[in-house]
């Protein structure tokens, strides 16, 4: 793994070297061109519009979601973000997303993220995603890896799919956030709050 390229000043992006992981049977590997079609097909999935796609991409026309949803994702790594494509390690299937933002926006901490397509759902690869990805972002620099102290992610309570992704992979329930979350009917959701820190134990997937 490649190292971050310089050492971060909080609340200033910074360049993050495009990296790739693996966890098992799945590769965690930046996005390229190539994905939008495979993104497509993600963004036609009722949950991920609800729940994970974004206000802005919902409101765009079908056939522009992928590619206004992919463009941010491609040069995600020259502006502080990690976003991975989750793929089949064997096949290179797009499986899924996780990605890490406001990477040091507050000292030595982050904001999780993530999705996986329906054909991928119910093997557990969100949640061993998020995992290595953490496990990852947790490393010291030196070692390849973010230096980070604690990793966020929150949820609409109305998913609760998410909240078993966040807890398999470790991430610990902190709190409800009122309202928090707008949905793209305009109905406001309470989200639960998800923390996992550098020294928690790493989950049994």
């Amino acid at each position: 793994m490649a190292s971050v390229s310089r050492t971060p000043r909080f609340g200033v992006a910074f360049d993050i070297p495009p990296t790739t992981l693996t966890a098992d049977d799945l590769l965690l590997r930046p996005f390229t061109e190539a994905d939008e079609v495979g993104v497509a097909a993600a963004m036609g999935d009722g949950a991920i519009l609800s729940w994970a796609a974004g206000l802005a991409v919902n409101a765009a026309e079908p056939a522009d979601r992928a590619r206004l949803w992919l463009v941010p994702r491609l040069a995600g790594w020259s502006s502080g973000v990690a976003p991975f494509a989750v793929a089949d390690a064997g096949d290179g299937t797009l499986l899924g997303y996780v990605g890490l933002r406001d990477i040091h926006r507050a000292p030595d901490q982050a904001v999780a993220a993530y999705w996986t397509t329906p054909a991928a759902r119910g093997r557990r690869v969100a949640a061993r995603a998020l995992d290595a990805a953490a496990t990852w972002a947790f490393s010291p620099a030196a070692d390849g890896g973010l230096g980070l102290h604690r990793i966020s992610l929150d949820h609409a309570m109305a998913n609760p799919a998410s909240c078993r992704v966040a807890t398999r992979a470790g991430f610990r329930e902190e709190g409800v956030m009122r309202e928090s979350f707008v949905a793209p009917d305009g109905t406001r959701h309470d989200s639960h709050l998800h923390a996992r820190l550098a020294p928690d134990p790493r989950p049994d997937l």
